[in-house]
């Protein structure tokens, strides 16, 4: 039987072989992974789904180039990660001070989708919602991390990557990946615990 690697040599020489059927069944596995990420990643949904196509424009173009040093998916994110930094710049100007489009993110991407654990290690929920969904809630607080920060966070808490991945995608050291996770949670708890006692005593 061929290990995973194997399968996906095979199928990289495929979409390099310009496969349709093959590059059918890359965008049928990672669109909406894709899209997921630049969404949170972002905090907006202008934009979001024609970048997630300019990532697959991209990966076409690029993968005479992909070399198997990393997994498939690592290297499809790595250029998902570097267009939206890229992006980010431009969209911080043109949305400074206007609220996050939360709602339609929940509905897009819910966090009951991800891999990882985000949510749960915050508090217990039912302590937390109080008649507001946690998940807008966590939306909101994540948009307003840093870059960095809401990068590793994204990465390993949602997309549930290992730091080997995370390492090869942001181009940053582990310790530096595993610190900024760090205080990236802890800003993150703070947020939303700010968020849920502004609740309590606005009622709304």
């Amino acid at each position: 039987m061929a290990s995973e690697e194997e399968i996906e040599a095979l199928f990289v020489a495929r979409l390099i072989a310009r496969d349709e059927g093959a590059f059918n069944e890359l965008v049928v596995t990672y669109q909406r992974r894709v899209f997921a990420l630049i969404y949170r990643m972002l905090g907006h949904r202008d934009g979001a789904e024609d970048l997630a196509q300019e990532v697959f424009v991209h990966v076409f173009k690029g993968l005479e180039q992909f070399r198997g040093e990393s997994k498939l998916s690592t290297w499809i994110y790595k250029i998902a990660v570097n267009l939206c930094k890229n992006r980010m710049k431009y969209l911080r100007s043109r949305y400074a001070g206007q609220p996050i489009d939360v709602h339609v993110m929940a509905e897009r991407s819910p966090f009951s989708s991800a891999k990882g654990v985000s949510v749960g290690t915050l508090s217990q929920p039912d302590e937390l919602v109080e008649g507001m969904q946690v998940e807008v809630v966590v939306k909101r607080a994540i948009a307003q991390l840093s870059p960095e920060f809401r990068e590793v966070l994204v990465l390993r808490d949602v997309e549930d990557l290992s730091y080997e991945e995370i390492v090869a995608i942001t181009g940053v050291a582990e310790g530096t990946v595993k610190s900024r996770l760090h205080r990236a949670r802890a800003q993150l708890r703070t947020l939303v615990e700010e968020a849920m006692s502004e609740k309590r005593k606005t009622g709304k």
